[in-house]
C-alpha cells in the first residue's frame, strides 16, 4: 500500500493546525512540509519555527523537503525541530557537502533523502543511494504548487527502482508534483511508494476517499 503525504503548501496557513488535524482524520500517512529559501527556488515558504509548531500538534511523521541552498548548514536544526524524514536536493551543494549532510541526518536518528529536479538525470543520484532512506523524484519544477504532472519523469522512477533493488532495496521512492486521483496510478506502477499531493488533496470533495484511492 502506498504512503500518502499531503503537502501543507496547499493548506490554509491561517488554520494550519486545523488542516493538519484534518490530514490525520482523513487517514493520510505523513505530513509533507515544503521549505523554500527564495534562492534555490524563487519562492519563500516556511522554516524551522513552523516545523517545531507542527511537531507539537501532530503525531504523524513530518516529511520535510528542503529546497534551500547548502542544506548541510541547517539539517541539524530541522531534525531537532521535529523532522522524521529530511530531504535535500543534490543540485543545492557540492557532492562532498551533500554526503556530509546525509551522514548528519542519519546520525541524528532521522531518515535521509535526496531529491532530483526534473532536468537532473537519475544517474546523478547514484553516489548517494547507499546513504539514503528515500529518493524524491520531482514531477514538477520545485518552488510552486499547482503545476501539471510531468509523466516523462516516470522513466526516472523506474530506473531508480531497478537500481535501488540492487544496492539499497529498503530505500523508498517518493514522487512530488501534480499527483492526483489519476496520476497516482502510474506513479505506483513505476515503482514509487510515497506520493506527495497538495492541491488535489485539499481541493478534493471527499478527502478521506481521495486518501484511500491513493493508498490502495
Amino acid at each position: 500500500m502506498a504512503i500518502i503525504a499531503p503537502s501543507i503548501l496547499s493548506a490554509d496557513f491561517v488554520n494550519l493546525e486545523r488542516d493538519v488535524h484534518n490530514i490525520e482524520e482523513n487517514g493520510a500517512d505523513w505530513v509533507h512540509v515544503d521549505v523554500m529559501d527564495g534562492m534555490f527556488v524563487p519562492n519563500i515558504s516556511i522554516g524551522i519555527p513552523v516545523v517545531q509548531a507542527l511537531r507539537r500538534v501532530t503525531g504523524l511523521p513530518l516529511d520535510v523537503h528542503l529546497m534551500i541552498e547548502r542544506p548541510v548548514r541547517y539539517v541539524e536544526q530541522f531534525v531537532r525541530a521535529g523532522a522524521d524524514w529530511l530531504t535535500i536536493h543534490i543540485e543545492a551543494d557540492q557532492p562532498q557537502n551533500t554526503l556530509e549532510a546525509l551522514d548528519k541526518i542519519r546520525a541524528l536518528g532521522c531518515k535521509a533523502a535526496v531529491s532530483l529536479k526534473p532536468r537532473t538525470p537519475a544517474e546523478a543520484a547514484l553516489p548517494y543511494l547507499k546513504k539514503c532512506d528515500m529518493v524524491l523524484v520531482m514531477t514538477v519544477e520545485p518552488g510552486f504548487g499547482g503545476q501539471s504532472f510531468m509523466a516523462d519523469m516516470m522513466e526516472k522512477v523506474r530506473f531508480l527502482r531497478t537500481t535501488l533493488d540492487k544496492v539499497n532495496p529498503e530505500c523508498r521512492i517518493e514522487v512530488d508534483g501534480g499527483v492526483d486521483a489519476v496520476t497516482q496510478a502510474v506513479c505506483k506502477q513505476s515503482g514509487a511508494d510515497v506520493l506527495v499531493t497538495g492541491s488535489a488533496y485539499f481541493k478534493a470533495a471527499d478527502r478521506a476517499a481521495f486518501v484511500k484511492t491513493v493508498q490502495q
